[in-house]
């Protein structure tokens, strides 16, 4: 059973930075989807930024959405079985909730969710 917790949402002023942390548990599997996505009330989620990652090193290319592209660089630290989501240069419409999420088959439809951590720029 996958585990995730998520840290480092804040308040910051249009054109700061904010990185957050998702701290993965619980799973032991060669190949799995990391992401993360944001929602704001009335709007479904969306997928902001994933990776396929393994025990060793992230695999592939990231995706990102357009809205974030040059802006947001999702990473991993292998060692701790952390991925981050560094978010440059934020604007207000990046105001969200952010969870991160896991899959073992595809990032779209992610099986298991964090808490979520609210980004609130200003």
């Amino acid at each position: 059973h996958v585990q995730l917790v998520e840290s480092g949402g804040g308040s910051v002023q249009a054109g700061g930075s904010l990185r957050l942390s998702c701290a993965a548990s619980g799973y032991a599997y060669d190949k799995i989807c990391m992401a993360w996505f944001h929602q704001t009330p009335g709007k479904e989620r969306e997928r902001v930024a994933s990776m396929y990652t393994s025990p060793i090193s992230p695999l592939g290319i990231p995706f990102y959405a357009n809205s974030v592209k040059g802006r947001f660089t999702i990473s991993q630290d292998s060692s701790k079985n952390t991925v981050y989501l560094q978010m440059n240069n934020l604007k207000p419409e990046d105001t969200a909730m952010y969870y991160c999420a896991a899959d073992i088959a595809a990032c779209d439809y992610p099986d298991y969710w964090g808490q979520g951590t609210q980004v609130t720029v200003s």
